[in-house]
């Protein structure tokens, strides 16, 4: 037999042992992968996805956990309290807790609110052509507006806010909706001058104003600005209501905070939701005014 005719039958020797060592190799990597991979997996708790179902799922992040799956997994290992989830309230947390077969003490949904009236009744110290964020037109000479405590109106708080809860009023200002707040905290975060705060839901009464400058000074720089003259404060029979460095401000803790205050406010800086509309901050007709007065007595007995 010459050499070309056993070419062949040689290149098949070489291929057949080639051939079988590959593929004890690919055996051979392929059991020690599934050694580790059954030894190195992560074992996922069962209840962290029936966790998952009863969260919200809008992945906001207020828990302090990179999303909801992150807070499931906090709740299950027992490292987060139940009662972070502010999208889901105390229905989210009672739910929880009735899974997990622990008590819970939820309190009451939580939403933003700004506590400015500003907008257009507030003086301007210079034209701002800069960086249009409220953030940024803070760092030139701590801001356009004459007021230093007030909105500054580039309106960072609503692209902040992912989830449609902002309205904006007549003279500009940013009003949240309580219906779509989600407690999210974006627009907390993102107000460089602080005017946001976390209130129950179910407060009727709020103080439009943060400015803690003495009244002349505030008169100088805003049209409805608290004037720290107390009036509210003695007129409010449940004591929920206090000054702060000169300003008006609420517990909404302590109690409820009647009509009274609202009454006899001469800034007209307190707002009752029962009398005023909560965007306009428009007061209703005097009819309305009496049946609201009525709507209130009967709460109160």
């Amino acid at each position: 037999m010459d050499v070309l005719s056993t070419a062949p039958l040689l290149g098949v020797s070489v291929l057949v042992p080639v051939v079988l060592g590959l593929g004890g190799l690919g055996v051979m990597f392929g059991v020690v992968l599934a050694v580790a991979s059954e030894r190195l997996s992560v074992k996922v708790d069962p209840r962290v996805k029936e966790v998952l179902e009863i969260l919200p799922g809008i992945n906001c992040g207020a828990c302090g956990q990179p999303g909801c799956e992150g807070y499931a997994e906090a709740v299950v290992a027992g490292k987060a309290a139940l009662t972070l989830c502010a999208p889901g309230g105390p229905e989210v947390a009672g739910r929880l807790g009735e899974y997990l077969g622990v008590e819970v003490e939820a309190g009451e949904r939580l939403v933003a609110f700004c506590h400015c009236k500003g907008g257009t009744d507030t003086e301007w110290k210079f034209d701002y052509d800069g960086v249009p964020t409220c953030a940024a037109a803070a760092l030139v000479a701590g801001g356009p507006i004459a007021c230093n405590y007030g909105c500054i109106g580039f309106y960072d708080c609503i692209r902040a806010c992912k989830y449609d809860a902002f309205e904006v009023a007549p003279n500009g200002m940013p009003v949240v909706n309580p219906d779509n707040c989600v407690a999210c905290k974006a627009c907390v975060e993102a107000c460089p001058r602080g005017l946001f705060e976390m209130v129950p839901v179910s407060a009727k009464v709020h103080v439009l104003c943060s400015n803690l400058d003495k009244a002349k000074a505030v008169r100088e720089v805003c049209k409805v600005g608290c004037i720290g003259c107390q009036r509210c404060v003695k007129a409010c029979e449940s004591g929920a209501m206090s000054m702060r460095e000169g300003l008006a401000v609420i517990d909404y803790a302590a109690g409820e905070v009647g009509i009274e205050p609202v009454k006899v406010c001469p800034a007209e800086v307190i707002h009752h939701y029962d009398y005023q509309d909560r965007v306009t901050w428009q007061p209703p007709a005097k009819q309305a005014m009496k049946l609201a007065e009525e709507k209130v007595a009967a709460t109160a007995k």
